[in-house]
């Protein structure tokens, strides 16, 4: 067992589904678009073809569940972050981005917790391209948060000088979901 990769309260398991909450949506790439909007300098929408013509990153990187389980050495290939924030150039003030989804799901964070190298929008898992049921086409991937922040079917990222909680945040869950520090519900 890695239990030096493993946050305090984790186990890890291995070959599990990575899980969502109701149905699965159903998404034509045809018709698919990224949208960038808010307090930026420059919005901007990406068809699917359009985001897999961006610079792609790839990374291994754990996946932690608030429930208390852990997959480790994920192989994700995907856009950074990064390149989205710079491509889209928040104005003064912004400091929150918001991801909302196709199935109505949200989540937000801080633009800084964004700019990491193994930050990514992505599209593929251990070399396949990403099935619906695990986020596709396309999901956030946040390592260092646990992973209701990693949100699942992204459809939209919007800027803001406020916080905007999402989904599980305005249901007890940390905004800050930290798995080092056990972050896992507010006090």
């Amino acid at each position: 067992m890695n239990s030096e990769k493993l946050p305090p309260g984790q186990v890890e398991i291995k070959k599990t589904a990575l899980r969502h909450k109701g149905e699965i949506p159903k998404i034509d790439l045809a018709t698919w678009m990224l949208k960038v909007y808010g307090k930026v300098e420059n919005p901007f929408s990406l068809t699917y073809e359009e985001v897999l013509a961006l610079p792609s990153i790839m990374n291994t990187s754990d996946f932690h569940c608030v429930e208390g389980w852990s997959i480790l050495d994920n192989k994700w290939e995907g856009v950074s972050m990064k390149t989205i924030v710079e491509r889209a150039k928040p104005k003064e003030g912004a400091k929150y981005a918001i991801f909302s989804c196709f199935d109505g799901y949200s989540t937000s964070l801080l633009i800084s917790d964004l700019l990491g190298k193994s930050v990514l929008l992505a599209y593929k898992l251990g070399g396949k391209m990403l099935e619906p049921q695990r986020g596709g086409p396309l999901r956030l991937i946040v390592p260092q948060k646990y992973a209701y922040k990693s949100a699942m079917w992204v459809q939209g990222i919007k800027f803001s000088d406020e916080n905007e909680l999402g989904y599980w945040e305005k249901r007890g869950y940390s905004d800050t979901a930290d798995p080092w520090k056990e972050e896992r519900y507010v006090e």
